[in-house]
């Protein structure tokens, strides 16, 4: 298969907004596939390359500047081979030699296949194949059912090897895959909740009301005396968390797979910011700055037992279990099984008045239904938080002249398109927040005009707001109203931020 065919079912997908054309574009395109190019073809119409990082910077990329080739000659198991040489490329003399294989790269490809590159390269590539579209094509194109997809991608943890599966050997093979202590699954996701009472007329009285704490989502495995822990995007921060480790291997059991979050705590027990929690998840070279205290909601595997598909309440019965004994009590999420309405709002009350978000409500008949936001967990805030993606900034003006401050606000198209602007807001910015915000938006830099920066959509931002309102003024037709800034979200990826149908919902009639 030419790189060409992949360019232009990308270039097709994002010229329609119907996700069935979406789905059969992609589906024709992995049917042509070989055995061997379905993991790059799915992992690059996914939006990334099949290695990862590959350790080509934007400024590197966009220095490129080689004449296009006339005709399309590159296949994509040549390109993918030499991706494999670009991530690899280190020590001495490593900068002259990327720049070498990414002339060779550019140069043999036509103007659409440049394009195409750049974009996948520097993560701009927002053709309509998010995850979720691309997953249902996976099940077109293998005759594989959607759930036997979506399951098995959600215990690989990796779409692309998920759709070689698929491909290779169909729903029987899907089915082979399985829960791995040691392999992160993806994450089961909750909705936002109009309010409490809301969450428990859809819910009804089998439900568990825990706190939603203001920390990071943690995913921790352990087989023996090994620990490893993930974030929520699946990237292993083991070293920078050895109390967390310890904690985790002095559990009874001899393996476990553990769901919930950390967060760094004051000497009152109230949460630190979050920023401090977030501190820790780097290389780990400032270890011991805050301490992070875990609190567990969940609990995927234990000595033997996937748990998985047991209803929720099962599963909390065996975390309960192992998390027995007044010095593993503080290790669990602070919750109510069964609760009455009063009990429930005490929950609330005490999640707020001990500094936490507030409350999930989680339905104890359902299974674990990773990377889906469902109605069987609802999360249920005082205030309306959207996490939305940044498109770009405009200098300010009196105090905030020389300040990238007034940042402009997309939601995630649900049709896999690229963000749908729904609004402005300079509020909530602290002057250290304005000057980070003015250091590292030129980093992400797609394009300028007089006043305005426009930002490679990568940076996702956590704003509250009042609601939203109709509006013709952006292309979604609605506008957020009174946002404000409440903080910024290392932990999450654009494909996590809310979609334009989670702003509409906010509709007020």
């Amino acid at each position: 298969m030419l790189l060409s065919d992949v360019v232009t079912t990308s270039a097709a997908v994002g010229a329609t907004r119907a996700r069935r054309e979406k789905t059969a574009a992609l589906a024709d395109l992995l049917r042509a596939a070989a055995p061997g190019e379905v993991l790059p073809v799915v992992a690059w119409l996914s939006g990334t390359p099949r290695q990862g990082r590959i350790g080509t910077g934007w400024r590197t990329l966009t220095a490129v500047d080689v004449p296009p080739a006339g005709t399309p000659s590159w296949t994509v198991q040549e390109v993918d081979e030499l991706l494999d040489e670009l991530a690899g490329t280190a020590g001495e003399g490593s900068a002259r030699r990327r720049r070498e294989l990414l002339n060779r790269l550019y140069g043999a490809a036509t103007a659409d296949e440049q394009r195409f590159l750049h974009r996948l390269l520097t993560g701009e590539l927002r053709q309509g194949a998010l995850e979720g579209l691309m997953a249902d094509a996976v099940a077109v194109a293998s005759g594989a059912g959607q759930a036997a997809v979506r399951r098995a991608f959600m215990l690989s943890g990796r779409l692309p090897e998920t759709a070689a599966t698929a491909l290779g050997g169909g729903e029987g093979a899907l089915a082979e895959i399985g829960l791995r202590v040691g392999r992160p699954v993806r994450p089961m996701l909750a909705s936002p909740g109009d309010s409490l009472d809301a969450a428990l007329a859809a819910l009804g009285t089998g439900v568990v009301v825990e706190y939603k704490l203001d920390g990071a989502r943690i995913q921790v495995h352990r087989a023996g005396d090994e620990v490893r822990v993930w974030t929520r995007t699946l990237r292993e921060i083991t070293a920078a968390v050895p109390e967390l480790v310890e904690l985790t291997r002095a559990l009874p059991c001899s393996a476990a797979v553990l769901d919930g979050e950390t967060l760094a705590l004051d000497d009152d027990g109230r949460p630190r910011a979050f920023q401090d929690t977030m501190s820790r998840f780097g290389s780990g070279d400032d270890e011991g700055a805050v301490l992070l205290s875990p609190f567990f909601f969940d609990l995927l595997h234990l000595d033997g037992r996937d748990l998985v598909d047991e209803p929720l309440e099962t599963r909390l019965e065996l975390l309960s279990g192992l998390l027995a004994g007044e010095d593993r009590a503080p290790l669990r999420m602070p919750g109510v099984r069964r609760p009455t309405p009063e009990q429930a709002a005490a929950v609330l009350d005490g999640a707020l008045d001990a500094g936490h978000e507030g409350v999930v409500v989680k339905d104890l008949a359902a299974p674990y239904a990773a990377g889906r936001r469902g109605k069987a967990w609802q999360k249920v805030k005082p205030v309306h938080t959207l996490d939305l993606v940044v498109l770009g900034a405009e200098w300010g003006y009196g105090r905030r002249t020389g300040s990238l401050s007034n940042i402009h606000l997309g939601a995630r198209d649900p049709d896999g398109g690229e963000p749908v602007m729904v609004g402005k807001t300079f509020k909530g910015m602290t002057d250290e927040l304005l000057a980070w915000q003015t250091g590292t938006f030129p980093r992400y830099a797609r394009a300028e005009e007089p006043g305005v920066l426009y930002l490679r959509p990568e940076l996702v931002v956590e704003i509250a707001l009042d609601g939203a309102q109709r509006s013709s003024r952006y292309p979604g037709g609605v506008a957020l109203r009174f946002a404000r800034v409440l903080r910024y979200r290392p932990d999450k990826t654009p494909a996590e931020a809310d979609s334009l149908d989670a702003v509409r919902a906010l509709l007020s009639g």
